[in-house]
């Protein structure tokens, strides 16, 4: 329409196809599938890139990378990304759309990503005009399980031919009203990587304790003692955690197990810190096993980096944001120690990871990710749909340099 600003074509073309965007979500979320077998989610977005004119490949396996190439040459290129993975839940919520693969569901949102970054696509399609350079659209798989898809795609070559100057990603936030999105320069989420613990004593009668080697109270030593990687060798102003979650002691009121089991997670924002943390809490678990005349075969899996969010591109997608949204409707973010494997791409590249409101306490629409009841207020699709597109539109306005 003549004399519409770019702000007044996103939001009107946001406001087009935003049936269209709910109905996709509402296809995804009915038809989830765990991480590394998104066949038919891979195949649902192809359909609708096919359906645009957009051009893609595969790439590990599931997942898809597209182009859109603006009118105006350019060699600028905006990378946005899209994961596509569900997890292993029985869904709890009464509604049409419901999980219909028994024991798995869209409880992290991903279904909210993939239709999104779909409608940003359309969106970005009809505005070729109004850009220079590329966008380029990650569909990635498997999020939720290491190694991450990321891994995969940017071993796969996702972030060449061409290179991004950026990378984005959207996630939802249920803590956040929907309406509003939340951004966060710098540090931003944790690594996070699995511990696996064998405590090996010598069973025997709870009785007579003085003919064993209690491994129970050797594992109580060395969780407690653990402890200290985080209260008292690590720099009090570096983020870390270190939690055990799982402890099995296969004995009984009367029975010493010869074995006790844990698993647990540490998590922290630097790199070398990181590697030092693995050494020393390996270190001091054998060492305190080996003391009270025990052993433990201390195991560590190395999981997703730390996520850092380019400062400068920072700074100018969140102005974008206040432009596109109203400065009431962006807000801070605190560092967030759950982990994400888009850490991957903002090791690699310059990147901004987002958080998009969903939230909306009058309908109820309040449960966390990761649970059997999380849900959306869908009018966040016009925001995320729009957003997007706005961002990357500007980002590769020809008149920023």
């Amino acid at each position: 329409m003549s004399g519409e600003t770019l702000k007044d074509k996103v939001s009107r073309l946001a406001d087009q196809i935003h049936s269209g965007v709910i109905s996709n979500r509402r296809h995804l979320h009915a038809n989830p599938e765990l991480s590394f077998h998104e066949y038919n989610t891979s195949a649902f977005v192809k359909s609708q890139l096919d359906a645009l004119g957009i051009s893609y490949k595969s790439m590990a396996d599931t997942g898809i990378v597209a182009l859109i190439k603006g009118n105006i040459p350019s060699e600028k290129v905006v990378a946005l990304r899209a994961d596509m993975d569900a997890l292993p839940i029985i869904e709890a919520n009464n509604v049409p759309y419901k999980s219909t693969n028994e024991g798995v569901m869209h409880a992290c949102g991903h279904d909210v990503h993939t239709s999104s970054l779909l409608g940003t696509a359309k969106i970005l399609n009809e505005l070729r005009d109004d850009f220079a350079g590329t966008v380029k659209l990650i569909f990635q798989p498997a999020e939720e399980k290491l190694p991450g898809g990321a891994s995969i795609m940017i071993k796969e070559g996702v972030l060449e031919n061409p290179k991004p100057d950026a990378i984005l990603g959207q996630h939802v936030m249920p803590l956040i009203e929907v309406g509003k999105v939340g951004f966060r320069a710098g540090k931003y989420m944790a690594s996070t990587d699995e511990i696996y613990v064998t405590v090996k004593g010598k069973g025997g009668h709870g009785a007579q304790p003085q003919q064993n080697i209690d491994p129970v109270v050797i594992t109580s030593h060395i969780i407690i003692a653990l402890q200290q990687i985080v209260s008292r060798i690590a720099d009090p102003k570096m983020p870390s955690v270190l939690s055990f979650g799982k402890v099995i002691a296969n004995g009984a009121t009367n029975v010493i197990p010869n074995e006790v089991y844990l698993e647990g997670t540490f998590r922290t924002m630097d790199e070398v810190w990181r590697t030092e943390a693995h050494v020393k809490m390996k270190k001091m678990a054998e060492g305190i096993a080996e003391a009270m005349g025990g052993s433990c075969d201390f195991n560590i899996m190395n999981g997703y980096p730390f996520l850092v969010n380019e400062e400068k591109l920072t700074n100018q997608v969140r102005g974008f944001a206040e432009d596109y949204l109203g400065k009431e409707n962006v807000v801070d973010l605190d560092i967030w120690m759950a982990a994400e494997d888009f850490a991957y791409y903002s090791q690699a590249a310059d990147a901004c990871f987002y958080r998009l409101g969903t939230r909306n306490e009058e309908r109820g629409i309040t449960s966390s990710v990761h649970t059997p009841t999380f849900d959306i207020d869908e009018n966040a699709l016009k925001v995320s749909t729009g957003l997007m597109a706005y961002i990357a539109a500007k980002r590769l306005s020809p008149l920023i340099p």
